[in-house]
């Protein structure tokens, strides 16, 4: 017999023992309903059998008894509902000091990079007891990020972020899959995760190969190298302290406001699709779109760099996680299409 066949999936993060308690008792009231009806039926068929010469049966009726077992799996359900919807809303609600790691699914590879630039190729590295929050797109088509181990699953769509997050609590290797079908060779979309102890993951995190750069240095070339500074610290909307903020807006036409927050999916759609919403008072000529000239891991350090930008920030001389941003751009090149050679060897 395979000694390492287990019939309940290891626990492997903080959530997974609350996931399993859940489960475990939506599956004893179901197996006990089902027992009981199971039983009564059979119970009350031999017993109430029609019999030759035998006369009609009287009507029956008690109110008591359909109070019961009217009321009794109405308390049941409630308390199935306030149980699963608590679990939701944690599930959905990161702790601040959560280690964030951006994660873009692509038929059929899971590309991850970490804050410092370090990428990996499906396969995942994260330190054991800490928060761990996961910004996650898809290039393509829609994936669903899957670690069985921690109890937690997320699909990954084209066109917005998603996110997940978790607490590793076992140091160790685990499955990671995709839980969608997203083409002929889904089935291959498979990697693991690495949980380490917090002394061994700065380790293996400060042992980036050469030439990888934080994903805040990385924005902020891409943000000179297409001239965003040019607009956003003139006639454009200032980029500082723009992350979080309210912003009022047009969409669609200018008699049609409404206030949004400027998050991941906000700035992801003012970069790829920039007349989708105008701020209030600019014009929608001001803006061009960069949508098939960005990937969607530029994407990532373009807004990984706007989050870093102070509200006293003064863009094109701010300080950067690297140091000055004018010490840290290179010549401006032309723009590039989205099959650049930089994307080839980030995807290898």
């Amino acid at each position: 017999m395979d000694k390492s066949f287990s019939l309940w999936p290891t626990q492997a993060s903080k959530q997974a023992l609350h996931v399993d308690l859940f489960y475990i008792f939506m599956l004893a009231v179901t197996a006990f309903f089902t027992l009981l009806i199971a039983g009564l039926v059979v119970f009350f068929a031999v017993k109430y059998r029609r019999r030759e010469g035998a006369p009609p049966p009287e009507k029956f009726e008690n109110v008591k008894l359909e109070l019961v077992w009217t009321i009794v799996p109405l308390l049941i359900s409630v308390v199935m509902f306030v149980w699963g919807a608590k679990l939701v809303v944690a599930s959905s609600k990161p702790p601040e000091n959560a280690l964030e790691i951006h994660v873009i699914g692509k038929q059929w590879m899971w590309h991850v990079q970490h804050s410092n630039g370090r990428r990996e190729i499906n396969e995942l590295t994260v330190p054991v007891g800490r928060p761990v929050k996961l910004t996650m797109q898809s290039q393509d088509v829609i994936h669903s990020f899957f670690i069985p181990a921690f109890r937690c699953k997320q699909d990954v769509v084209p066109g917005r972020f998603s996110y997940l997050w978790f607490e590793p609590s076992e140091p160790g290797e685990y499955h990671l899959f995709c839980a969608e079908y997203c083409g002929l060779q889904h089935s291959g979309m498979i990697g693991k995760v690495k949980v380490l102890p917090q002394a061994d993951y700065e380790r293996w995190l400060s042992m980036s190969p050469a030439g990888e750069e934080s994903m805040q240095v990385a924005g902020a070339k891409l943000f000179s190298q297409y001239g965003c500074a040019t607009c956003h610290s003139q006639q454009g909307p200032s980029m500082a302290g723009l992350y979080g903020s309210e912003r009022v807006v047009w969409s669609g036409t200018p008699d049609k406001e409404q206030k949004v927050i400027a998050d991941d999916n906000y700035l992801r759609e003012s970069i790829l699709y920039s007349k989708a919403k105008i701020v209030k008072g600019y014009s929608p000529a001001l803006m061009p779109t960069f949508q098939g000239l960005l990937t969607e891991e530029n994407v990532s350090q373009l807004i990984a760099y706007i989050k870093t930008v102070g509200k006293d920030a003064k863009l094109g001389n701010e300080m950067t996680p690297g140091g000055r941003m004018q010490d840290l751009l290179p010549p401006r090149p032309e723009m590039k299409s989205r099959n650049s050679d930089s994307e080839k060897r980030d995807y290898k």
